[in-house]
């Protein structure tokens, strides 16, 4: 059963999130490292958490995975994605992993 791994990262009053690094340099280093176990991967930029609302994220990333063995693998292989996070952003993502249903 395919499994999703979800990165998301709060927005937050003097809080930065570099969107060119993120898509230009970060995810690239993702692709390297896990992209052999990853089915398929949207990252969604944040820009209003509704009319008139800034947005609750500055972004979520939903990797999705065959199966969780595929996830394993692929966290087993996350070390430089993990180490790169300060490079691009100043805050604490949270991540949410769940079984896809559709």
């Amino acid at each position: 059963m395919p499994v999703s791994l979800q990165v998301i990262y709060p927005a937050a009053e003097g809080k930065t999130f570099d969107y060119a690094y993120y898509a230009g340099t970060h995810m690239q280093i993702v692709d390297q490292h896990m992209g052999p176990h990853i089915q398929s991967a949207v990252v969604t930029k944040g820009l209003a958490g509704g009319p008139d609302i800034a947005p609750p994220f500055f972004a979520i990333a939903t990797l999705v995975f065959a199966d969780q063995a595929a996830m394993d693998a692929a966290m087993k292989a996350a070390g430089p994605a993990l180490d790169d996070i300060p490079n691009f952003t100043d805050v604490q993502p949270q991540v949410l992993v769940g079984e896809v249903i559709r």
